[in-house]
């Protein structure tokens, strides 16, 4: 029929195996003109490696793609990129010497001269379409996690982009800021362009998608318009339940899984048991499994949990974790101005705070990583301030970094990397005892439920296992102090549910726990109280089960509440 336009993107059967695996099973996924469609399912779901597929990263062992009703062959992101397709990944492709500008006229330079004061205006220009600021002529080394993910925002921009890929492009921003991406998506989408939205927020993929499909095991289980749609229905979905025309679920979890889901995506957990039938059903992992759930109750709120903390945290003389008058100077202004912060034993304590402000710096000092101009940090009554990072960890602390590959040697075994911060212990004289150390790996293994041989390479490993690697050798030694820095970026709801419940119940053993975070929901539901940096500064207490979205992003910006 005339006038009745193709699909922007088509995918049809498509399949890919990586050994047994298989990662896509004839997948079939359509992208009309204007549709924001949502792409969602756990880690190992698959969404991954279809989505490198569409952007030539990987091949695919059979299927097509067609885009405006054309078939087309993407070998390489070359070839994405000339079909109008733009991708921002999880991992970051930026070079850290460069500058920003530099880094976009990368992905876009040909043959001929080069126009940089041409190629900073369309920098600027991509990220005002975008709804984000950046500094064009910044080094991408010195910029944050959450600075250089809006770079790759726009660097998919850059081009004549028709088919944007987005991977959790909220992350980092606050509330006031997701309004304006929302704001600039629709734009976007009103001129004809395509965006698969992936994120694991699902209160902003109802606001935001107009369809959603659902991955589960390598093969779409459900693609439904997402008028109508509730979070809770999306998570059932998620997690092995059916949805019928929008209404009732037919298959399900069990109750306390749905609790611990619910509150993972920031809903009351009756929003989500109430929903659920619940069998005994096929139980995917990692989500809400009542052995790896160690605080009182996985269907706590954050109020409750402020209510059961906050008493045992007042009555204790000494702090887990201070942070006094702690100054960083930079050749500017200082990276960190006069912090203090006061954990208690029994409490954790929320970083917000819009990237750039000092989160960075802030980890690197209290991990040892960067000597502090002034100020101190105790754990209990030890003052680390001086100390390396060898002796930080004897004195008891835990350390979860941002940059979890960066935390890792991937040409190491599961095993090695487990053990990394903790030879001493299996030491007998000069050699290492490897029957104590297998043991030792064995039972974090179990604990943790760490999906992997542990004799397989660590960089093989999904994101949710590696950051449960991560947490066994942080956890492991019973630290006094855990700092944990954006503790489930790029994690699926299940895994996101995983790491609170180790959060929570190193806190209900005791322990301080210092969450440094850019997901203000993650805050929200999982600290008892929240401290917020601008500028490098403190301008910001309060507690968790007091505050809101709104009033907290008020603080970020530099603005009263």
């Amino acid at each position: 029929m005339t006038g009745v336009r193709p699909p922007l993107a088509e995918l049809r059967a498509i399949t890919k195996t990586f050994g047994a695996l298989v990662a896509n099973d004839s997948i079939d996924l359509v992208v009309q003109p204007g549709e924001v469609h949502a792409l969602l399912g756990e880690n190992g779901a698959g969404k991954s490696t279809l989505t490198r597929i569409l952007y030539g990263l990987s091949q695919p062992d059979s299927g097509e793609i067609s885009i405006e009703g054309t078939v087309r062959k993407m070998s390489s992101p070359a070839d994405a990129m000339a079909a109008g397709i733009g991708m921002v990944t999880q991992e970051f492709s930026l070079v850290g010497t460069m500058t920003v500008t530099e880094n976009l006229m990368l992905a876009g330079v040909g043959i001929g001269r080069i126009n940089r004061v041409a190629a900073r205006t369309r920098a600027l220009e991509a990220a005002a379409r975008i709804g984000v600021s950046i500094n064009p002529d910044a080094v991408v080394e010195t910029l944050s996690v959450g600075e250089r993910q809006r770079v790759e925002i726009v660097k998919a921009l850059f081009h004549d982009c028709r088919l944007l890929i987005l991977d959790e492009p909220t992350a980092v921003l606050v509330p006031q800021d997701v309004g304006m991406l929302f704001d600039s998506i629709r734009r976007l989408t009103a001129d004809g362009m395509g965006v698969i939205f992936i994120s694991h927020k699902l209160h902003e993929v109802v606001e935001i998608a107009g369809r959603v499909s659902i991955l589960r095991r390598g093969k779409i289980v459900a693609s439904v318009p997402a008028a109508g749609l509730e979070p809770r229905q999306i998570a059932a979905m998620m997690v092995g339940a059916e949805v019928v025309a929008h209404g009732g679920i037919t298959e399900a979890v069990s109750t306390v899984e749905a609790d611990a889901l619910a509150t993972s995506i920031g809903l009351e957990p009756s929003a989500v048991s109430t929903a659920l039938v619940a069998p005994a059903g096929d139980r995917p992992p990692g989500v809400g499994r009542a052995t790896t759930v160690s605080s009182a109750t996985p269907a706590a709120t954050a109020s409750t949990a402020v209510a059961a903390t906050s008493g045992r945290a007042n009555t204790a003389s000494v702090p887990a974790l201070a942070i006094r008058d702690l100054t960083l100077r930079g050749s500017g202004a200082p990276l960190l101005d006069t912090v203090s912060i006061t954990v208690a034993p029994g409490e954790i304590v929320g970083v917000a705070g819009v990237s750039g402000n000092g989160q960075t710096e802030l980890v690197s000092v209290l991990c040892g990583m960067a000597e502090p101009t002034s100020g101190s940090i105790q754990i209990g009554r030890v003052d680390i301030t001086a100390l390396g990072v060898v002796e930080r960890i004897r004195a008891g602390l835990g350390r979860l970094t941002e940059d979890r590959r960066g935390s890792v040697i991937p040409n190491l075994s599961v095993e090695q990397n487990l053990v990394l911060e903790d030879l001493d212990t299996f030491r007998r004289g000069p050699f290492l005892s490897r029957t104590r150390m297998r043991t030792h790996v064995h039972q974090l293994m179990q604990r943790f439920d760490i999906r992997a041989n542990a004799t397989d390479p660590i960089r093989s490993l999904s994101g949710g296992n590696m950051q449960k690697v991560l947490l066994a050798r942080a956890l492991s030694r019973n630290p006094r102090a855990l700092v944990a820095s954006q503790p489930t970026r790029g994690l699926d709801v299940g895994a996101c549910e995983y790491v609170y419940s180790q959060l929570r119940g190193l806190r209900d053993d005791g322990a301080g726990v210092l969450v440094i975070s850019e997901d203000l929901d993650e805050l929200l539901g999982l600290c008892d109280r929240i401290v917020v940096l601008f500028s490098g500064r403190i301008i910001g207490d309060v507690m968790a089960a007091d505050a809101s979205r709104e009033e907290l992003g008020l603080l970020m910006t530099g603005q009263a509440a």
